[in-house]
């Protein structure tokens, strides 16, 4: 399997666990005594910037062989979002630093491609 269809299924798998946990976290109120509202905020957040419909695309896409111009353009599309997320994590991280870790990982998954966009373009 080519290694760019391999990072960009990880992506894929990581938005879905990132999309649960949110979701999770926001169901579920006894786990963290975290701030409700700002969770609900992630979670509007993630189905603004259609996140569920990046992961998806992301791994049909490349499920069988890599799209290099699509995935690109889904990626881009993800760290507009993930920008907006980030930043309100980190304004709020006393409250939200349980997303931190996460947040972190998603932001390197997504730079790797745009990494790799500038090396072999």
């Amino acid at each position: 399997m080519n290694f760019e269809m391999q990072k960009a299924n990880l992506l894929s798998e990581n938005i879905n666990s990132f999309i649960k946990y949110v979701r999770c976290n926001y169901e579920n109120n006894n786990s963290f005594p975290l701030n409700r509202d700002k969770v609900y905020q992630i979670k509007l957040l993630t189905e603004e910037y259609k996140f569920q419909i990046i992961a998806d695309e992301l791994q049909r896409i490349n499920q069988f062989s890599w799209d290099a111009k699509y995935t690109h353009y889904l990626v881009n599309q993800f760290q507009q979002g993930m920008d907006i997320i980030d930043e309100y994590v980190r304004n709020h991280y006393d409250e939200l630093f349980i997303f931190a870790a996460r947040v972190y990982t998603l932001r390197t998954l997504s730079q790797a491609f745009t990494w790799s966009k500038t090396i072999f373009s």
